[in-house]
C-alpha cells in the first residue's frame, strides 16, 4: 500500500532543503540602501522593546533574567494592541517616578517620537519638495531619525534640568542573577520534579511558536508583498527548535516572537519595479510594462540587524542604549502599533462600521451585504479584547492555547453562522491561494486530493464552483 504524500515523514523538510539550495546564493546577491535602512529599522524595533521587556522579566523572574539575556535573544509580544498597552505602561511608570513637569514632557516626547516617525515615513509623497534621494532617506530612516531627535532633545536647554527615566541596561557581560557566573545551565543537576514541571510551559511555548511562525509566514507572503521565492516553513521550525534548545542550555529566554516585527520588516523592504507581462491585442501578443510593488527577498537585512544586536551586548554599547529615555520607547511602541495596524484589513473594516451605508464601497457580487462583514468584524474585535484581557491576568501563559482553540472554531463553527462568501471575503487577504471555503468548493466539485495538487485543475474547479454559487 502506498503511503499518502501528506503522511511521509520529512517530506516538507526535504522539499525545503532542496529549495534552500536553489535560492541561497541569490539571497546574498541583492544589497542596496533600502535593505540597509530596513536593517536599521528592524534593529530599533527589536532591541529597544526587548530591553523594556527585560526590565519586566528582571522583576517577575526574581532577577534570573535581565537585559543581557534578552539582548542575546530579542523577543516580541503577539500583536500591536499589546504594543499600545506597553506604551501606556511606560508613561504610567514615568508618572510614578518623575516630577509633574518631567511627566508632561514624557508625554510630549512619546507622542512626538510617534508623530515625527509617521510624518517622516511619508516623505516620498512630499514631491516636489527636496531631492528624490533626500525624500527616500527621510522615509527609510524615519524611526531612527525620530528616536535620535528625542533622545537628544531632553539634554538641550532648560529641558536638561528635568529628571528623566532611561532604559535599564547591564553593565557587564555576565548573567543578571548574582549567583550565576556563566551562561550555562547545569541541567543534569536539576531536581527531577523540575524537569517534569517544565513539560507544561514547554508545551505552551511550542504551541505559541508554531502559531506565531505559521501566522507570520502567511502574513509576510500575501500577494501585497509580491514574493516569488519558495518558503521554508519546515526548515524554519527545525532551526527554531535548535535555537530554543540552545536558549535553555544557556539560561536565556526562549525567543521567537515574529509578530508584529515580521510584517513590519516586510513593509520596510517594499519597493517599486517594472514588470513585463504578455497581453493579447487583436490576436497578437504584445509585451506591456507595468509598475508593481514587492519586497526585496534577501538575507542581508536580517543578518545586519542580528550583528548589530550582538555588538550591543557589550557593556560600552549598552551604555549608549542606556541614554534612551523611556518616553522615547513609549513613542516607538505607539509607532510600531500604528504601522502594524495600518496594513491590517480589520482596521478598515472597523472604519466601515462607522461609515454610513450610502458611503460604503461596493462589494463583490456574491457578498449580499455588509451586515455579515460588520458582525464578523465585531466578533474579531471582541475575541481580541478577551484574549488581551487574559494576557493581563495570572492565566496569561495559557493564551497561546486559547488562540489555537480558535482554529477549529473558525473551520467548524463560523461557517454555520456566516455565509461562505462572507468568510471568503474577510479572510482571503491572509490565506495562501484561497480560503477554507475555497477548499470546500474545490472538493465539492469532485476534485480529489491528487488532482488538487495540480494548480490548473484546482483553479478550474474553483472557478466552476464559484460560478455555480
Amino acid at each position: 500500500m502506498q503511503i499518502p504524500r501528506s503522511l511521509q515523514p520529512g517530506r516538507l523538510l526535504r522539499q525545503d532543503i532542496k529549495h534552500l539550495r536553489l535560492r541561497y546564493v541569490s539571497d546574498w546577491t541583492i544589497f542596496n540602501q533600502l535593505i540597509f535602512a530596513s536593517a536599521v529599522y528592524v534593529f530599533f524595533t527589536n532591541l529597544l522593546p526587548g530591553i523594556t521587556f527585560a526590565s519586566d522579566l528582571y522583576v517577575l523572574t526574581g532577577k534570573q533574567w535581565g537585559t543581557i539575556e534578552v539582548v542575546l535573544k530579542v523577543f516580541s509580544l503577539l500583536n500591536s494592541i499589546i504594543y499600545f498597552h506597553k506604551a501606556v505602561q511606560e508613561l504610567q511608570r514615568a508618572h510614578d517616578n518623575l516630577s509633574f513637569a518631567a511627566f508632561l514632557y514624557a508625554i510630549i516626547g512619546a507622542i512626538g517620537t510617534m508623530l515625527v516617525a509617521i510624518f517622516l515615513s511619508t516623505a516620498e509623497k512630499w514631491r516636489p519638495l527636496f531631492h528624490r534621494y533626500v525624500r527616500m532617506g527621510l522615509a527609510e530612516y524615519a524611526a531612527a531619525i525620530s528616536i535620535i531627535i528625542f533622545i537628544g532633545m531632553p539634554r538641550v536647554g532648560e529641558l536638561a534640568s528635568l529628571d528623566r527615566t532611561t532604559l535599564h541596561v547591564s553593565t557587564s557581560f555576565k548573567p543578571s542573577h548574582p549567583d550565576r557566573t556563566v551562561f550555562f545551565v547545569q541541567f543534569w543537576h536539576l531536581p527531577v520534579a523540575w524537569i517534569f514541571a517544565a513539560i507544561i510551559p514547554g508545551f505552551i511555548i511550542t504551541v505559541l511558536f508554531f502559531f506565531d511562525h505559521e501566522v507570520s509566514s502567511i502574513i509576510c507572503t500575501i500577494d501585497r508583498y509580491g514574493t516569488k521565492k519558495p518558503s521554508g516553513f519546515a526548515w524554519d521550525i527545525i532551526l527554531l527548535g535548535i535555537t530554543t534548545t540552545l536558549c535553555g542550555v544557556l539560561g536565556i529566554p526562549p525567543a521567537n516572537g515574529l509578530l508584529p516585527q515580521a510584517p513590519l520588516h516586510s513593509e520596510s523592504l517594499m519597493h517599486s519595479e517594472k514588470e513585463e507581462i504578455l497581453i493579447s491585442v487583436d490576436g497578437e501578443e504584445k509585451v506591456e510594462h507595468r509598475e508593481v510593488r514587492r519586497v526585496y527577498e534577501q538575507r542581508w537585512s536580517a543578518f545586519l540587524h542580528a550583528c548589530a544586536i550582538l555588538i550591543f551586548v557589550s557593556p560600552p554599547f549598552q551604555h549608549i542604549l542606556g541614554l534612551t529615555p523611556t518616553s522615547v520607547l513609549a513613542g516607538l511602541f505607539m509607532f510600531m502599533g500604528e504601522q502594524s495596524l495600518s496594513v491590517n484589513p480589520i482596521l478598515y473594516r472597523f472604519f466601515y462600521l462607522l461609515t454610513p451605508a450610502s458611503e460604503l464601497p461596493a462589494l463583490p457580487e456574491d457578498v449580499r451585504s455588509y451586515r455579515g462583514i460588520h458582525s464578523y468584524t465585531l466578533a474579531q474585535i471582541i475575541i481580541t479584547i478577551a484574549i488581551f484581557i487574559v494576557t493581563l491576568t495570572k492565566a496569561a501563559p495559557a493564551f497561546p492555547v486559547l488562540i489555537i482553540i480558535l482554529v477549529p472554531i473558525r473551520l467548524l463553527l463560523m461557517n454555520k453562522v456566516w455565509r461562505r462568501e462572507t468568510l471568503r471575503f474577510v479572510d482571503a487577504w491572509a490565506c495562501r491561494k484561497g480560503t477554507p471555503e475555497d477548499d470546500k468548493d474545490l472538493f465539492a466539485g469532485g476534485v480529489n486530493e491528487k488532482e488538487s495538487l495540480n494548480p490548473r485543475v484546482a483553479d478550474a474547479a474553483l472557478q466552476s464552483a464559484e460560478g455555480q454559487t
